[in-house]
Formats: C-alpha cells, structure tokens, sequence
C-alpha cells in the first residue's frame, strides 16, 4: 500500500519521503501467491463494488506503471476455476452466475460466473475434485507479488517528487509536533500516510485513548513455489482456502495459512506441507513438481477485518493507510489514491465503504 501511496504522492507532485524498515517491497507483499480474487457476486453492497472497480481499474494501473518502468508485473486476467464437490454447492453456485450477470458489469465490459459440467480444458484439475461441476469466474486475475514491487519500486527510484529511503523503521509518531521517529532521528511532516502493515497497529494505539482491544494484529501467512511445465494462462484454483495459482517461467505458487498464533513468524512447518500435499492431490501436473521456495510472511489484519484508511479521529495529520489482510493486493492502489487525496485535501472520484475508515475499527476497539 505504501508503495501505491507513493506514487500516486508522485502523480500528485507532492514532496514525499518514503521510508521502509527493510527493502522496498519486501514484507507480506513480497510473497509467492498475487491471487486477486474478487468477493461472491451475491448479496451485493458497497464494500462489493468498490472492490469490484478496484480489481476491474487495478489492469490499466500496471499496464500504466510497466510502460513508465520497461517491467512486466507478471499480471494476467487468467480467471479461476471453484471444483463443487457435492450437489448443494452447484445449485448455491448456480444462484451466483445470475448475481454475476446483474453485478458484474463495467460500462461495456462483462465478467461472467459460469458453472459448468465439466472442465474447461484438460490436465489442470482432476476431475474427480468437482463431482457436481466447477465454477470458471472470468474476473479474477493474478499477478506476480515480487514483479509489481519490483516495478512499483522502479518507477519511484526515479520520481521527481518521491525520495525513498530503505533500512529506515519508524519508531514513533508526533502527529501535532508533526514529527516521526526515523532512524534515531526526528523528522518534520505535514501530513503522515502510516502504511506499516501490521506494525501499523501499536503505533497507532498508542496515538488513540480509550481503546478496549487492539487495532489489529498480525496473522501469518505460508505459500509455496513449485516448478512445473504448465500454461501460465491457466486460471487460479481455488477450494476450501487452498489457491493454485499458474505463473509465468514455469512456477505454480500453491497457499496459504492463515493463523493468529505462531512461535516463529518467517518458519514454514507442517501447515505448508498439508497445503502443498492437498494442491497435488487436486492438480495432475504438481505430482511429481519439486518445490523451489517456501515462504512465510505476516500480513496486518485489522480488527474489523476490513482495510483500515482515513486520518487519525484526534490527529488528522496522521493518515492511516493499513490492513486488508488477504485482499490488499486488488485495493491497495485505490485505497492508496484515498489515502493520498485525504493527505493533500483533494476528493477522491470514488468513495471509501464506511467499514474501511479508521473510525470505524477505533469505535469496534473501543467497546
């Protein structure tokens, strides 16, 4: 998110400084899975259509970033394939297609949710994984993780506006001095966009009194990257939690974990090993695939679960930009552009779903 923030700062000709605690890019986002999975097209609300034309404009914002930079994002509308194991599902997923045909539109564009007897190429799926046929939805889409980061940083290594600084951990936040604790210094703001991930949360609890539980927390995630000799358009597996998701270069990434206590946050275990075994039971190609990369990484899940954006109820100089959990990828350039307009007075064209805004989780904390 705070790479996002940063260049649409850039777009803006806001002078920025851009610190990270590590290297650009190389926390949650700098994962193996890039799945970007839209919610069921059912029971339609605003946090809904905001992702909806969030996934829909996220296409143009990496095409717009690949011409500035010369590097591919490895993004793909490839679509994803839901196996119905019983009889109950299909006639659930049958409702959905309907919801889709009403919801799924963007001027003339359509994006479908099919529900099909059997599968629509050979050699992905077992067969066997979808007794009462198989959903292919055509608005999911995927991107490679480690590419857009690389290419987000690229872009702003070279922005006129934007200076960035890396191995720089901020410690602390004076909101009303409009200072923040940077590398053992203190450095002078007019506005602060905190886009920590998970460490996000204490520094803004400390900033907020009369909290009852903590804003959010961090929960750890595990993915995999396995070799195998497949089409990269072939569209993301999902069932049950478990993604198997065909990238480019011969790379399948198969995740992910999601758990709220761990004794090791960057240790992969027998957890991974379940997923990976579940991935080649489902997928013929991955059988005999050696695994190539193990990954664990923690992502900042607020407490309300939503993404967390706004300034700061008691310190509107202090703009949040955080959570999102599993779906910051397909948000986090529009939530971003938000961010980024509340920072320099300007309305966005779009609004944010009032369960997004800070205030919201702080009142949720608050009981």
């Amino acid at each position: 998110m705070g790479l996002w923030a940063a260049v649409h700062a850039e777009r803006r000709g806001m002078k920025t400084l851009l610190a990270d605690a590590g290297r650009l890019g190389g926390g949650a986002s700098g994962g193996l899975l890039g799945a970007l999975m839209p919610h069921m097209p059912d029971r339609w609300s605003e946090k809904k259509q905001f992702q909806f034309d969030a996934l829909v404009s996220l296409e143009a914002e990496i095409a717009a970033i690949e011409a500035a930079t010369g590097l591919s994002a490895g993004y793909r509308r490839s679509g994803r394939l839901i196996p119905l194991p019983k009889p109950h599902l299909r006639k659930i997923a049958l409702g959905h297609s309907a919801d889709a045909e009403s919801h799924w539109r963007a001027g003339e564009r359509r994006f479908h949710w099919h529900v099909l007897d059997g599968l629509p190429g050979e050699g992905w799926v077992d067969p066997a994984a979808g007794e009462s046929g198989f959903v292919h939805d055509t608005l999911a889409a995927r991107v490679a993780p480690r590419a857009l980061t690389a290419a987000l940083a690229a872009f702003l290594r070279e922005a006129r506006h934007v200076r960035v600084l890396e191995q720089a951990e901020v410690t602390g936040i004076d909101p009303l001095r409009g200072t923040a604790s940077l590398a053992g210094e203190a450095v002078a703001f007019g506005r602060c966009v905190l886009a920590a991930g998970h460490r996000s949360f204490p520094l803004l609890e400390e900033l907020t009194p009369g909290l009852q539980k903590p804003l959010g927390q961090a929960v750890k995630g595990q993915a995999a990257l396995l070799a195998a000799d497949i089409d990269p358009g072939l569209p993301t597996i999902f069932r049950d939690g478990l993604y198997v998701v065909a990238h480019e270069g011969g790379h399948v990434a198969v995740g992910s974990t999601s758990e709220n206590s761990f004794a090791d946050p960057f240790s992969t275990d027998e957890q991974l090993d379940a997923l990976i075994e579940a991935a080649r039971e489902m997928v013929p190609a991955l059988r005999g695939a050696p695994v190539v990369e193990r990954w664990a990484g923690l992502r900042p899940k607020a407490i309300d679960r939503d993404p967390m954006v706004g300034a700061h109820p008691q310190n509107r100089n202090l703009i949040a930009l955080t959570g999102g959990f599993k779906v910051s990828f397909g948000l986090a350039h529009r939530l971003a552009e938000a961010a980024i307009c509340i920072a320099s007075d300007a309305n966005a064209e779009f609004l944010l779903p009032e369960s997004f805004a800070i205030s919201n989780h702080i009142a949720v904390s608050s009981r």
